[in-house]
């Protein structure tokens, strides 16, 4: 069996693979373009990808693939009408990150809502040492405690930040995009009332058409001047020239996202001009990437690899 891993720098290079190697030759790639893929795959049994296109110009002469395994949940990259069309079978993973991207949803917020970047400026700006209190509370900061946390998407990443924004002691709300039926435990309430009685806005549902630019100039009008608002679904589920404007006229407090419209972030990003890290703080899409979340996924994989085979 030849495995090809056509862009395993998205792994990161402090993963092992060597489990890999047991089940046959593996050949791995740091980044392919589309134009190298044809000549990458033309003889390989299993294709693991990330971001590279799987059509039907990309999988040209690939006459021995018989499975394409994505080191992601989403597979918006795959042509699956093509995939079946020459019997190859694909595998994606779910559930892998869950804990990774609820850490850093409290991360992001806490970041912002006790404005860390401010109070190591500070210390470390010598100011500390000439101060004539034992604290410096210049920025106001708020206890989790008593305050509305609402989150949009309650799949298992939203559930598990639900459940630790209760532990601190949040009121949780949440609207299901999909319009899914209420969860048990869980208090399911419309878009304008999450909107309107949030502290706390954190997003954890998928690109669709019911998500696509959710999150516009009207929504955000309709949240408290003193809100937090934390994109850790998808880029597009944000219009990010609406969040900028609302931003700068300080419509919300603050905003965190760890995802973006074009990844890696493109030079016109209308975000890219706000530099005040107490109200906009952008992480390069690292909320999935823990490196127990990376193991665990590549995990996962390997023996979809090793079940696939088995069962033929």
């Amino acid at each position: 069996m030849k495995i090809v891993f056509l862009d395993v720098k998205t792994i990161g290079e402090d993963i092992d693979l060597s489990e890999y190697e047991t089940l046959g030759e593996v050949v791995k790639y740091d980044f392919t373009s589309g134009e190298e893929v044809p000549m990458r795959v033309k003889d390989a049994d299993v294709v693991i990808l990330n971001k590279v296109q799987a059509n039907a110009q990309t999988l040209q002469g690939a006459r021995n693939l018989k499975l394409i395994c994505v080191t992601a949940t989403g597979t918006n990259n795959l042509d699956k009408e093509y995939l079946a069309s020459q019997n190859i079978a694909w595998r994606n993973v779910a559930g892998y990150s869950t804990q990774s991207v609820a850490q850093h949803t409290f991360a992001m917020y806490f970041y912002l809502s006790e404005k860390l970047r401010y109070y190591d400026d500070y210390v470390k700006s010598g100011a500390y040492m000439g101060d004539t209190s034992f604290t410096h509370f210049e920025q106001r900061f708020h206890e989790i405690a008593g305050q509305t946390w609402g989150i949009i998407g309650l799949g298992a990443i939203g559930r598990r930040v639900a459940d630790i924004a209760a532990c601190f002691g949040a009121k949780v709300i949440y609207y299901s995009p999909s319009g899914s039926a209420p969860q048990e435990g869980y208090h399911q309430v419309d878009f304008d009332t999450l909107l309107s009685a949030s502290d706390i806005i954190s997003v954890h549902a998928p690109l669709t058409g019911q998500t696509t630019k959710l999150l516009n100039a009207d929504a955000f009008a309709k949240m408290k001047s003193t809100a937090i608002f934390l994109n850790l679904g998808r880029g597009p589920i944000v219009d990010e020239s609406d969040l900028a404007d609302v931003l700068e006229k300080n419509v919300i407090a603050a905003a965190g996202l760890d995802v973006l419209d074009a990844e890696p972030m493109a030079p016109d990003n209308p975000l890219a001009g706000i530099t005040d890290s107490k109200k906009l703080l952008i992480t390069p899409h690292i909320g999935w990437a823990s490196i127990e979340a990376r193991t665990n996924l590549m995990h996962i994989i390997f023996r979809q690899i090793n079940e696939f085979f088995q069962s033929l």
